[in-house]
């Protein structure tokens, strides 16, 4: 299980309409929605600086939260939709949707790499390289990993990690139906530089143009 869900903090909102909403948004708020989950719509306000922090921070559609609202039990939720100023490009509504522990959702899901005091490439001073560090996954609410773990050991410069290298949890699967690469492992940059000084110094006499004929 997930154990680092975020919180969004939200006031109950009184009224409806779109005067409701002009003054949430004069007081500093973005007026939203909470649906679903087998549970009456719960109109609310979001304190606009959070929203904003959160919404920068990336993913915001695919991340599950924690809903606190005071009054209301809390409940998982994930956005739906983020309507925006058509010319400020700024929050001006937000949609939630509650989650029960059975809803299957799409969310991105860190990468956690273990093996490397076992990896031959990077003893050889090879470079690991995180092509996925986070890799999107369809699993239930209710048993959402905290992260996937691949392993590096035994592995030599060239090889990849593939997701179909990932034990992946029960009732877990990638979104992307393909063998997609997560990490792999290439030669330091001095070596590949050396190595193409080299070449070059081998091919060089064999380069040089011949004498021209008399």
């Amino acid at each position: 299980m997930a154990g680092q869900i975020p919180d969004i903090i939200a006031l109950a909102r009184a009224g409806t309409g779109k005067g409701a909403a002009r003054t949430a948004r004069r007081e500093g708020l973005v007026p939203g929605i909470v649906y679903g989950g087998g549970g009456e719509p719960l109109p609310i306000n979001l304190p606009y600086n959070a929203l904003l922090k959160q919404l920068k921070a990336g993913r915001f559609l695919s991340t599950l939260f924690n809903l606190k609202v005071e009054g209301h039990e809390d409940v998982r939720v994930i956005c739906r939709g983020v309507q925006r100023h058509v010319v400020k490009d700024l929050p001006t509504h937000v949609d939630l949707m509650r989650l029960k522990r059975t809803s299957r959702v799409s969310l991105f899901i860190p990468v956690e790499v273990i093996g490397h005091e076992e990896c031959p490439a990077l003893r050889k001073g090879g470079v690991l390289t995180m092509v996925r560090p986070e890799v999107e996954l369809r699993c239930t609410a209710g048993d959402i990993p905290e992260s996937i773990t691949v392993s590096i050991a035994g592995l030599e410069i060239g090889d990849t990690v593939t997701i179909s290298n990932v034990t992946l949890p029960d009732g877990t699967r990638a979104t992307i139906d393909r063998d997609f690469v997560i990490a792999n492992l290439s030669a330091p940059a001095g070596l590949l530089s050396s190595g193409s000084e080299d070449d070059d110094a081998e091919a060089g006499p064999e380069a040089e143009e011949a004498p021209a004929a008399d």
